[in-house]
């Protein structure tokens, strides 16, 4: 980045020694890398980029993009700006001090100030910009209006008689009582000899409004009284114009009293500092195994969610979203709170792992992306869940609550979405990430901690959204013990990869073997390598969770596997090679017995047909009175026709106990187990948001350029442009190789440079241009903000480009 600045005049003065009279002036006796901070503290401010200093200033006293960068000031720096619409521009820095009290933070506090162009001009002559004294209101820091605007409306004869009730001379006319008055009331030793006379509850009522709100009401506000008349303490202080009448029925306490009165303070208490934390140390070691127990677990949850729906998953509500019903079932079979099931189906939802099919009739199924990551190691899986719910602006804890409205909120529905989430999580997650490895705090400190750095904000981000990240945060494995561990730290600084780094070796090493128990149980100590998970899930069903996991295998679960096109003898070997326990025979018999019946019974399309070598099956099942409802009657001695789908037939005769088996039209065997489902290739959510993205280094390199480059071309002349009108002497003509030389020279200081350019119709110009690039013949150059591409051989000749000075184009903008 060019390091373009102008030289210095007296007292800090840009431009070489008049102050600078506006906004845009002082811009413009910054330097290169001042902007740069500038529009990286601002970022709204380069959407789009301005196209010069004038553009700039104005875009940066709006009131939107002004209220926008007042909510990212701490508490204390807020202070400093109340203080500073407390005094009249062009005020001293020693005069804030003042006011503020002199603390070291107040330096920073001013440049914090500066940078983002709500303060400028030298530190002798101080500005605020109008927008921050409009967006103060009228009673800043809980202070009334001056004394000058209070009595703007009294009349010249009330002037003299608060005048005489105060105990100075009359003056010559209104501006003199007034000024008269604001001396009075701004000299310590005046006020406190004028209220000594006071009685108690007249200095009650000032107590009650020195530090705000500065207004009261009583009746007949506006009623002149003398002092010899005075019969209450509020009429004691009206006669002497102590409280000045705002209307019919109230009073307002003058500023310049108000500020004696706190003793040359703005605020009550000063608070420079955040408050402290206490804390709480853990073991590191502690702390990292908690949080990868946690990530583990939650990697787990949310593959065992989408593999629930990997078949069909539940309706998509009409509003859109997950029914109250639905979540029940997903949290009985997670076996966790709803409100922890919601947190699972929101952190699938927000990476894309699932999503609506945009079916007619549309279910919530796995997207494309699921077997992507779940192809994944477990640490990656988990970096890549972590790092989306530290950037989702979908707050899970909602999830149950009632809106405005008063509907109720769905998970994966709208109305989930809060803006200030990511920068809770941050906030929070930072804070922890600054105390030693290991170090825990409470919420209260915490949301404390948020409220000085985010004062302006903490009235919507609320406690409520503090306690939920801090719950997420523990649950997703980014904290342990409620310190923040190795893992968590690298996922903060946005290095998802080395987070994954950091897990993995804390993590359970996938197990390829279990323990076959007598009672038709397996026992898995730790996480199974994918492939055996798979075929135990198929041939066994899940009974319960935690250190290990135990699988039951059963008759049903058996069939499933059958049915999936597993045999007896493949069942036999994967018992055998993935047990470290004998096989019993329990399970064998089970087994055995359960596919010597499988298949004996077979299914097709007539309506359906039953075909069965022994015919004693078909007797039974032609008596069987629980399957009257499939209306069989006897084609042969071993087939029977059935009313109702193949599918439907299939189910009924599995319900009565019967092992039935489809087939094919052939007599194949067809292998019914349902497909697993998946959505069409899906987007990510949308993230909701309301501020502009971050820029980058290089995009505000170039924006500074930009808008230099159309400064320049704003307030700079060519050479020979008189001032009677007449055409600008042309430019020396310059060689092919001088011309490319001096845009090669001019492409690497990035600065601006005068070219005479001939355009397709044969008109000659001057241009001042930035180059950006030089290839092919052809340079592309910023010109007044715009990005051009001139052929070289147009270009007549290049001179160095020479700043006419601070020209006064700016006067509007501030």
């Amino acid at each position: 980045m060019s390091t373009h600045r102008p030289p210095d005049g007296p007292a800090g003065a840009p431009g070489g020694g008049a102050l600078p009279r506006t906004l845009a002036e002082d811009l413009r006796g910054r330097g290169d890398d001042e902007l740069a901070l500038l529009l990286r503290a601002r970022p709204d401010l380069t959407t789009p980029v301005p196209v010069d200093l004038t553009q700039l200033a104005t875009r940066a006293t709006t009131r939107a993009s002004v209220a926008r960068v007042l909510e990212r000031l701490d508490r204390f720096t807020l202070q400093v700006v109340d203080a500073a619409v407390v005094l009249p521009d062009g005020f001293a820095h020693d005069a804030l001090r003042e006011l503020v009290g002199d603390v070291p933070q107040l330096t920073a506090a001013v440049e914090t100030l500066r940078v983002r162009a709500l303060l400028w001009g030298p530190t002798s002559s101080l500005r605020v910009v109008r927008t921050v004294r409009d967006l103060a209101g009228a009673a800043p820091a809980g202070l009334g209006p001056p004394l000058a605007v209070a009595l703007g409306a009294t009349g010249p004869a009330r002037l003299q008689e608060v005048l005489a009730d105060a105990g100075l001379p009359p003056t010559a006319d209104a501006v003199g009582a007034i000024a008269a008055l604001t001396g009075l009331f701004g000299d310590h030793k005046a006020v406190a000899a004028l209220l000594d006379q006071a009685p108690p509850a007249a200095l009650e009522v000032l107590d009650k409004l020195v530090w705000g709100p500065p207004s009261g009401s009583v009746r007949g506000a506006d009623r002149p009284v003398r002092a010899d008349e005075a019969n209450s303490p509020v009429e004691w202080l009206l006669a002497r114009g102590l409280l000045v009448p705002a209307g019919p029925q109230t009073v307002v306490l003058p500023r310049e009293l108000a500020l004696v009165l706190r003793g040359g303070r703005v605020h009550r208490a000063l608070e420079p500092t955040p408050p402290d934390i206490a804390t709480t140390p853990r073991d590191p070691q502690v702390v990292d195994a908690a949080a990868a127990g946690a990530a583990f677990t939650a990697v787990r949850h949310v593959e065992e969610l989408l593999e629930l729906w990997s078949t069909g998953g539940p309706p998509v509500l009409r509003a859109g979203g997950l029914g109250v019903r639905d979540l029940k079932r997903v949290a009985a079979a997670l076996d966790v709170p709803e409100s922890e099931a919601a947190v699972w189906l929101e952190l699938a939802y927000a990476a894309g792992l699932v999503a609506g099919d945009g079916e007619a009739d549309e279910q919530w199924l796995p997207t494309p992306a699921y077997d992507v990551w779940r192809a994944r190691p477990v640490a990656e899986r988990w970096a890549t869940l972590a790092g989306v719910w530290l950037e989702t602006t979908r707050v899970p804890g909602l999830v149950g609550t009632r809106d405005d409205k008063d509907r109720p909120v769905n998970a994966l529905g709208p109305g989930i979405d809060r803006t200030t989430a990511p920068e809770v999580r941050h906030a929070l997650l930072g804070r922890l990430a600054e105390l030693p490895p290991g170090t825990s705090a409470p919420a209260a400190d915490l949301l404390a901690d948020l409220a000085w750095h985010r004062p302006v904000r903490t009235a919507r981000l609320r406690s409520e959204l503090v306690d939920r990240t801090l719950v997420e945060a523990e649950l997703l494995g980014v904290t342990g013990r409620g310190a923040i561990g190795g893992a968590g730290r690298a996922l903060l600084a946005g290095e998802l990869i080395r987070a994954a780094e950091a897990l993995a070796p804390l993590l359970p090493v996938p197990l390829d073997h279990v323990l076959l128990q007598a009672d038709l149980t397996a026992v898995a100590t730790g996480p199974l390598v994918v492939e055996l998970a798979q075929e135990l899930h198929m041939a066994a069903d899940i009974e319960s969770t935690g250190g290990a996991t135990v699988y039951r295998f059963s008759e049903p679960s058996v069939r499933r596997a059958l049915d999936s096109g597993r045999t007896a003898a493949d069942l036999h070997r994967l018992f055998a090679t993935h047990s470290r326990t004998p096989v019993p025979q329990p399970l064998t018999y089970l087994v055995d017995d359960i596919a010597r019946r499988h298949g004996r019974l077979r299914v097709g399309a007539a309506g359906a047909y039953l075909r069965c070598d022994d015919e004693s099956v078909l007797s039974e099942l032609l008596a069987d009175r629980r399957a009257a409802g499939l209306r069989m009657r006897r084609l042969a001695p071993t087939v029977l026709a059935a009313e109702g789908a193949p599918d439907a037939v299939l189910s009924a005769l599995r319900s009565l106990g019967y092992a039935p088996m489809a087939e094919s039209a052939t007599g194949d065997v067809v292998v019914t187990r349902p497909d697993a489902r998946r959505t069409p290739p899906r987007s990510l959510p949308p993230r909701v948001t309301g501020e502009p993205p971050a820029p980058s280094t290089g995009l505000i390199s170039a924006a500074v350029s930009t808008i230099r480059a159309g400064d320049h071309a704003a307030v700079s002349r060519p050479r020979g442009l008189g001032n009677g009108g007449e055409a600008p002497a042309e430019l020396p003509r310059t060689s092919a190789a001088e011309t490319l030389l001096a845009l090669q020279s001019a492409l690497a200081e990035r600065r601006p440079v005068w070219i005479g350019y001939v355009t397709r119709e044969g008109r000659a110009t001057q241009r001042i241009i930035v180059p950006l690039g030089l290839e092919g013949g052809y340079v592309t150059a910023q010109e007044r903000g715009e990005l051009h591409t001139y052929p070289l051989h147009r270009i007549t000749g290049v001179e160095a480009e020479e700043p006419a000075g601070n020209a006064g184009t700016a006067d509007s903008a501030e």
